[in-house]
Order: structure tokens, then C-alpha cells, then sequence
């Protein structure tokens, strides 16, 4: 009786409190405020941005107007849903939960278990994954991370082991080589990517790699040099996976040579897995030992990374290893991999794709020319160096326009840091209601960004030059606002203080 009095009070208590915490739960904003009881030192808690910190919040509200303003067409870009933003910026930022699912360094985490456990479900469920066969850490804070990460697992055994990859030939005082796409030719940085004179990533510095390369009259990975290559060069690890490859993949012929010469196979698909996710672009889980992905670009999710792994690796339950993890973020992952998982995205990924594709078109269709002459996937290689113009100044002149894009190296260049292309993709976009025929239009801005800067190359300054400016930087304001932006009422947007047109 007495166990019951003591019981039966905490009860009631603990319900009223429940019932009075969800029936309040959507005012929970408005009642975010400092009370008269609150002390000094704890109220800027209540605060919002704009009283608390007006400076940040003007410099946010000035990116809102520059990516409402203009055209995103980096290809590593796109715009992440109003639920994701939501989720990311959550009362999860709070809690500390290093370790894993039911195994914790610090209680209360519950209910981050229980949001973990679901990430790493939809992650599986999103790329049509078999959970007996496939495991997922959703922890790594960015692709370059848990790219790292598993170069440190998985080649952990110390003795000189090989990556592939082409910069300089194998030194003996470095530990582990893997094959890799050559930067130059379209490959990601974080694979080893090394100058003569200068290791550019931590890759480099722990790990030998020998890029493998374009087949020169196609463009295309030359799978029959990389198999030769291989029989030489003896890789630990093979990797696939590109920044800047407008094609698909033919991962069963990487498959074959990695098994013929002993290697494992990774896929890095950070710029693709939103297409592999949608089934538009071939899968790497059929073929390969472990997959890495950021979940920002086509994927459309918050900025951070996902590790796939065979659970029939030695040693996998290393690849789930890692330190706090960022629970605000996983929020967003999950939500970003919900939508993934729809039917919806599978149309959104098939647009993406048709208007890169028109996008190329249009742009061959003006004369210049693409790495590869088009392209299967999201992005476009567009060659600069037949217009005698670099990718570095055709950027800063986009630049001016509300156009960003980036200098990219293409096939054939002596450097990536000398880049003779920029690259362009059409996730951003497509996340902006854009359509062929609109994309028709960007293709035309492009154009005239390209022509003007033949011109400022040769009559730098004059007075007519910037009024094409101006008059150019005017028409992508008037096309760019007709459009949505994700996250954002643009019916109540306004210029913010600072903008320099």
C-alpha cells in the first residue's frame, strides 16, 4: 500500500505533465522567451538571432538573397528540403552520445538511439539494400571524413598496401596505395590526389596512390589500361568514384580486375548516390566491397557523409566506429533519406538528369566543347581552353552575374590548381521547379557570360563592358526570383543591408 501511494501520485504527475507538454507543444516558440524569473546571465538562451547577434543573422539574410537572387549550378550543390533544415536545426544539437546505438559513453540517449537506429534503416531502405548483407554508419560529419575513416580501417594492416591513383610514382616511406581517378581527369581530391612538389590531401600524405586515367580518343574510363595497370602496380584497393565524370560507371568490369589482382573495391558516389538512390545511374552495391557518400548534393540531405560496408568484410564493426556524433544532423539525414525512399524522388533524379542533358545539348548546339560530348548524370564538363579562357575567370565573370559555378581542371590539363574548364551541374535547379525549357535559358546566360569574357579579356574596363554587365546581372535577378527556394517565404523576402550589386 504504501509503494502504491508513493507510486500512484508520480504518476498522475508525470501524465498531467505529458498531456500540458504536447497540448502546448506548438507554442512552443511564442513561449521561448526570458521570464521574469530568468537570470541575467541566462538570458541571451531566449534571444532571438536578429536582437542577439543582428551581425550573423544580416550575413545569413544576405546569402538567402544571393541564392534567391541567382543561379546555383556548382554540381556539389543543391538545396536541402524545409524539413531537413527543421530537423538540423532541432534541439538534438544538445545531446552528447559518443559511441554507438545501446552502447554509449553518456546516458539519456534513448531516444538518440532510437533516431540512429532508424537512420541507418533508411539508409538501407533508400539504395534497396539487403540489412543481412550491407551495414551503414551514419555518423561521419562530411564525405572527406568518412572517406578517411575507412582508408584507416580498412588499410590498417600497415605494410605497405597500395590505393591506385597517378601522381607520382610509389615511394617506400609511405604505407598504404590504392588506385584512384586522377584529379586532373575528373577524380575527387581526397583519393590521394599529389602535385610533384606538394601532397595535397591527408590521403597522400599516409597512403600511396597511382591514378588510373581517360582513354584520350573517348574520354571515357579506360577500363582495359586500368586492368593492364593493375597487373603491375598490385592495389590494395581499388577506388571508383569521380567530382567531375559526366558518365556512368562500369563497376562489373572494376569488379573483375579487383578480384582478379586480390583488391577490395570502393565506390565513392558522393556526387551520384541521389541517382543511384532513384535507380537512374548503375548501382555500385552489386559489385563493390564498401561505398561512401555525402548526403548533401543529389542526395539532397544536410551537409555530412554515410558509410556502406559488406557486413562479410574482416573486421566491418571497425566501419561503425567513430566519436560524437552530430544527432541534430542524422535528424536531417533520416529525413533526407525518407523522401529519397519516395517515388516522387525517383521523377525528381529523372529531371535532374534530363535537364543536364539539355543543358549539354544546348550548349554543343552553340559550339563549344564538353569533356565526353555530354553527359549520363547530373553535371557538365564544359572545355574552355579552344575559347583560349580559363576556368578561373569565366567563374569570377558568372560571378557578377548571380551565376556560381566553379573552374574545374579537364582532361589533359598539367594541373588542377591551373584549371582549363568550369563545371556545371543541375540538382540546384531542378530543386528550384526548373524544367528543359528553363534550363534552355540558363544555357543561354552561360553563353553570353562565356562571350563576355572573351571580351574583358581583350578590352578589360571599358565602360560598355560593364553595361553588358549590369544589363546581364539584371536579367538572371528578374529569371531567378521567379522561382521557389526551398526553406524560404520569398513572398515576404527582402533585399537585406550590404548587398553589392
Amino acid at each position: 500500500m504504501l509503494l502504491r501511494s508513493l507510486i500512484r501520485p508520480l504518476r498522475t504527475s508525470t501524465l498531467s505533465a505529458r498531456s500540458s507538454f504536447v497540448s502546448s507543444h506548438s507554442h512552443l516558440r511564442l513561449r521561448a522567451m526570458a521570464t521574469a524569473n530568468t537570470p541575467d546571465f541566462n538570458k541571451p538562451l531566449y534571444a532571438p538571432l536578429a536582437e542577439l547577434d543582428p551581425e550573423v543573422k544580416n550575413i545569413i539574410d544576405k546569402e538567402t538573397w544571393r541564392q534567391f537572387t541567382g543561379l546555383e549550378l556548382i554540381a556539389s550543390e543543391n538545396l536541402t528540403s524545409t524539413a531537413a533544415m527543421e530537423a538540423n536545426g532541432s534541439i538534438l544539437t544538445n545531446k552528447y552520445s559518443e559511441g554507438l546505438p545501446n552502447a554509449r559513453y553518456y546516458g539519456g540517449n534513448e531516444y538518440i538511439d532510437e533516431l540512429e537506429v532508424l537512420c541507418r534503416k533508411r539508409a538501407l531502405q533508400a539504395f534497396n539494400l539487403d540489412p543481412a548483407k550491407w551495414g551503414v554508419n551514419v555518423q561521419p560529419y562530411s564525405g572527406s571524413t568518412a572517406k578517411w575513416d575507412l582508408l584507416r580501417d580498412l588499410m590498417q594492416a600497415g605494410a605497405n598496401q597500395r590505393l591506385a591513383s597517378r601522381h607520382l610514382p610509389p615511394s617506400s616511406n609511405r604505407k598504404t596505395v590504392s588506385w584512384v581517378l586522377a584529379s586532373p581527369t575528373g577524380g575527387h581530391l581526397t583519393h590521394g590526389y599529389y602535385t610533384a612538389k606538394k601532397k595535397m590531401t591527408a590521403s597522400s600524405i599516409y597512403f600511396q596512390s597511382l591514378p588510373y586515367a581517360l582513354a584520350p580518343e573517348t574520354q571515357l574510363i579506360d577500363y582495359a589500361g586500368l586492368a593492364a595497370q593493375a597487373k603491375i602496380f598490385k592495389p590494395k584497393l581499388i577506388i571508383c568514384g569521380a567530382s567531375a565524370y559526366p558518365r556512368d560507371w562500369d563497376y562489373a568490369a572494376l569488379k573483375k580486375t579487383a578480384e582478379t589482382e586480390g583488391a577490395w573495391l570502393m565506390a565513392d558516389i558522393a556526387h551520384t548516390s541521389g541517382l543511384v538512390a532513384a535507380q537512374t545511374l548503375n548501382s555500385p552495391f552489386d559489385y563493390c566491397d564498401v561505398v561512401t557518400t555525402t548526403t548533401h548534393k543529389t542526395l539532397r540531405g544536410p551537409r555530412a557523409g554515410l558509410i556502406f560496408f559488406r557486413k562479410d568484410l574482416k573486421d566491418a564493426a571497425d566501419l561503425e566506429k567513430r566519436g560524437g556524433p552530430h544527432n541534430n544532423t542524422i535528424a536531417a539525414i533520416a529525413t533526407a533519406l525518407l523522401q529519397a525512399a519516395q517515388p516522387s524522388f525517383r521523377e525528381y533524379a529523372k529531371q535532374v538528369i534530363a535537364n543536364a542533358r539539355t543543358l549539354a545539348d544546348t550548349l554543343v548546339g552553340h559550339g563549344y566543347k564538353l569533356q565526353t560530348g555530354g553527359t549520363d548524370n547530373h553535371l557538365v564538363l564544359w572545355d574552355l581552353r579552344p575559347l583560349g579562357l580559363t576556368g578561373s575567370k569565366v567563374e569570377k565573370v558568372c560571378d557578377l552575374m548571380g551565376i556560381t559555378i566553379n573552374k574545374n581542371a579537364v582532361s589533359g590539363d598539367a594541373s588542377a590548381q591551373v584549371p582549363g574548364g568550369i563545371r556545371l551541374g543541375t540538382s540546384a535547379i531542378t530543386s528550384r521547379n526548373m524544367l528543359e525549357a528553363d534550363v534552355k535559358v540558363v544555357a543561354d546566360f552561360l553563353h553570353r557570360a562565356v562571350q563576355l569574357s572573351l571580351l574583358l579579356q581583350k578590352e578589360a574596363g571599358t565602360k560598355m563592358l560593364k553595361d553588358f554587365v549590369r544589363e546581364l546581372r539584371a536579367e538572371v535577378i528578374e529569371f531567378a526570383t521567379k522561382w521557389p527556394l526551398p526553406g524560404v517565404d520569398v513572398s515576404t523576402l527582402k533585399k537585406p543591408a550590404g548587398i553589392h550589386e
